[in-house]
């Protein structure tokens, strides 16, 4: 089924009904890298059965202790090509899988999907169709490449946002779902919640929902939606989570792409990636911004270089004192661009910022470009991200400390600040809690 925004309807693997969903799903490979406990747990839990843990490379293994990495890769390679040859996989109909994920949040609803990678530039100025939200750290893609240069299939834990405000493309899956077949419905280990799937194959539906994605994607619209010039070049998927994942699935694709003709470029199965689709407006995914707490600065000095940044950038400051030290959340500013405020505190006072006239289009890019700067000229201070307030108020009470508390971030303009400014500042948003990551459950294969 061609179209215009590259979407494919994907062949997905799944475990055969016998294996333990429970046991086969386990978290994506970048959370808990600092938690080698988590992991060990998991293997606890997973012990001899068929799992996607014997299928990724939790990124815990590449940065704690002397582990044979390489060891576990071809490890992964022969897991891969036994659950294929043993049929523990079963390659369904072409189609998509609709997806209802609960935690204390709420029910997140999502489309499991293949994207074309020719539609995908994890660039810092990228311009395509499908682009990152965050900074792509380059470093960390080789490692992933090597698990994927001889793996027979993809696992992603891939998560793409759509502004789809009037809720018309997933959302009313909901309705349906007791016409679809279910092909999984479990609770997810280690307080993941509860999540589950229904297979979509009909051609009609996969038909319409094409169709939604690509009004979604049409550029008049689009300009209309974030008031943008013609020279912007149209976003319809940012990237939530999994950037790194999509990345090394994109490097991958340019080096396979390099031994196949003409012909063969266009349908090998290692130029779609396979990811979940979900509304950015989706009640239960919470945005929530990161805060900055810096050690070993003078906040004076600190607020007189912003000022001085601000003055050659073309901006206006004003700071204004608290009459005492408090935490002071700043509501987001809805539509209104030309104004920036967040707040600061440190041992002994605190305050308001207001920056008129900003660069960039959202008070973190304000924030964390200048302080890129500030910390590039004094080297002894150090930064740190901080989820909570109440960490930032602990942490700002040590003498030399000092945070900064920013505002949430608009869903909507997340995507056109993508668009303006390109990729955002590192660690601008968290998107839910490290155990409401996506799970690996659904595969595909890369291979012919």
């Amino acid at each position: 089924m061609k179209n215009k925004i590259g979407i494919h309807i994907p062949e997905i693997l799944l475990p055969e009904k016998s294996v333990s969903y429970e046991k086969w799903a386990v978290i994506a490979c970048d959370q808990y890298t600092s938690q080698p406990e988590y992991w060990e747990e998991v293997s606890e839990i997973v012990g001899d059965s068929y799992s996607t843990l014997k299928l990724t490379l939790p990124e815990v293994y590449l940065e704690h202790g002397n582990y044979d990495t390489e060891g576990m890769i071809k490890k992964i390679h022969g897991n891969m090509r036994e659950y294929l040859d043993k049929n523990v996989l079963v390659p369904q109909k072409p189609g998509f899988i609709y997806v209802e994920r609960t935690t204390e949040q709420g029910t997140r609803k999502g489309l499991v999907i293949s994207i074309d990678l020719e539609n995908y530039d994890y660039a810092a100025n990228s311009q395509s169709l499908v682009r990152p939200t965050e900074k792509t750290v380059i470093e960390r893609i080789p490692p992933r490449v090597k698990v994927r240069e001889n793996a027979t299939a993809e696992f992603p834990h891939i998560m793409l946002l759509i502004d789809d405000p009037n809720e018309a493309i997933i959302e009313p899956l909901s309705d349906m779902k007791n016409k679809l077949e279910k092909v999984y419905d479990f609770e997810l280990m280690m307080h993941g919640g509860h999540i589950s799937g229904y297979k979509i194959e009909d051609g009609e539906l996969m038909g319409k929902l094409i169709s939604g994605f690509e009004k979604l994607g049409d550029a008049e619209l689009i300009r209309e939606k974030y008031s943008l010039t013609e020279d912007k070049a149209v976003l319809l998927f940012a990237v939530g989570d999994g950037n790194h994942s999509l990345a090394s699935a994109k490097a991958h694709w340019e080096n396979v792409k390099k031994t196949l003709s003409a012909e063969q470029v266009e349908t090998h199965p290692a130029r779609f990636a396979l990811v979940e689709v979900v509304n950015v407006h989706d009640k239960s995914l919470i945005v929530e911004p990161i805060h900055r707490e810096l050690f070993n600065v003078d906040s004076e000095a600190l607020l007189t270089a912003l000022g001085v940044y601000c003055k050659e950038n073309g901006s206006e400051l004003e700071v204004k004192y608290h009459d005492s030290r408090t935490i002071m959340n700043i509501e987001a500013l809805t539509g209104d661009y030309s104004t920036h405020m967040f707040s600061f505190v440190t041992k002994d006072k605190s305050g308001t910022i207001t920056i008129k006239n900003p660069k960039a289009n959202i008070p973190v890019g304000t924030i964390q470009v200048f302080l890129d700067e500030f910390l590039a000229s004094n080297t002894n201070t150090k930064i740190d991200y901080i989820h909570g307030t109440d960490v930032i108020d602990n942490l700002s009470a040590k003498e030399g400390n000092m945070g900064f508390i920013l505002p949430p971030i608009e869903k909507s303009d997340l995507f056109r600040s993508v668009i303006l400014d390109g990729v955002m500042p590192r660690k601008t948003f968290s998107m839910g809690e490290a155990h409401e990551k996506r799970y690996y459950i659904e595969g595909k294969k890369i291979v012919l």
